[in-house]
């Protein structure tokens, strides 16, 4: 009793605190930011670079132009990746070229050089199972969270071996669902690693992933007639499965009670590394090459 009192009193006095106060962060010096998530997908590869900014900067990151980014595979083949029409985005098109990234087992090294710096990263591409369906179910109303509506699922199946890791990606209407809340990732079949669920189905929480929230988060929203949802599986490295699941720590937060005891906000893990050790220059974000599956289905009478 006694320590429920405690937790209500301090409650109380955490509620009871709504003054303002201002923080002066010093700036850092700005470091480079690398997005480089490719895939074997028949499409224009990106890889975008930026630099960070002050915490409490609202503009776009500024870009970095001028580098030169290529990848080259363990097969012996190189892919320039070149600025084009957006400053800070670097493309390698396969239709262009007239081949692919790669087969699965393939190991990939990522290079840059920008403002003096070269940087480099690893990443193989993995296996990815097959979506088997497709699949909207109609359902009364199940609680204050899940009105009554049409839901989506997809079907597949983990291949046997332990450790496959994945990033699940939801595309309703033709828009990439990627807000904070919507990233899913999968090790096996379950959420995290250990769960020891191997060679088969993804769990049902994994499937249902596919219906987003609302905007306020308080709510699933249901398909409609006429609503079109694509699926994609996209095959990771356990490392980028790592480097995901603290990107959820560090981007899903609702500002509730939680909130207060929460870890603070720090830069994630990254594997971009500058080849020259002496200098202090250092690279975040992360490089990932993935083999992908995709289904999709629109929603009918």
């Amino acid at each position: 009793m006694k320590k429920i009192l405690t937790i209500l009193l301090l409650t109380g006095m955490l509620m009871g605190c709504e003054d303002k106060v201002s923080i002066d962060l010093n700036d850092a010096p700005p470091v480079l930011v690398v997005d480089a998530w490719i895939n074997n997908k028949p499409e224009a590869q990106v890889i975008v670079l930026s630099q960070t900014q002050p915490y409490f900067e609202s503009e776009l990151p500024p870009p970095v132009t001028g580098a030169t980014v290529t990848v080259t595979s363990s097969d012996g083949n190189t892919f320039n990746f070149t600025e084009e029409e957006k400053p800070g985005e670097y493309r390698w098109d396969p239709i262009a070229e007239g081949s692919s990234i790669g087969e699965t087992g393939t190991t990939y090294q990522l290079s840059i050089s920008a403002d003096g710096e070269n940087y480099t990263a690893i990443s193989q591409i993995n296996r990815v199972p097959v979506i088997d369906s497709i699949r909207f179910t109609f359902y009364e109303e199940r609680n204050p969270f899940q009105p009554e509506g049409y839901y989506g699922e997809f079907v597949s199946t983990d291949p046997e071996g332990e450790g496959d890791t994945y990033w699940i990606r939801t595309f309703k209407n033709g828009i990439y669902q990627n807000r904070p809340f919507d990233l899913t990732i999968a090790y096996d079949a379950g959420f995290s690693q250990g769960g020891l669920i191997d060679g088969v189905v993804f769990i049902q929480p994994i499937q249902d992933s596919v219906n987003p929230l609302s905007e306020d988060l308080n709510e699933i929203v249901p398909y409609v007639i006429g609503d079109s949802l694509y699926v994609e599986i996209h095959s990771i490295t356990n490392d980028a499965f790592f480097f995901l699941q603290e990107v959820q720590i560090q981007t899903q937060r609702d500002g509730g009670f939680d909130e207060i005891f929460a870890e603070p906000l720090e830069n994630v893990p990254t594997n971009i590394v500058n080849t020259n050790e002496n200098s202090d220059e250092r690279a975040i974000g992360y490089f990932c090459v993935s083999s992908v599956e995709g289904r999709g289905r629109r929603l009918t009478e």
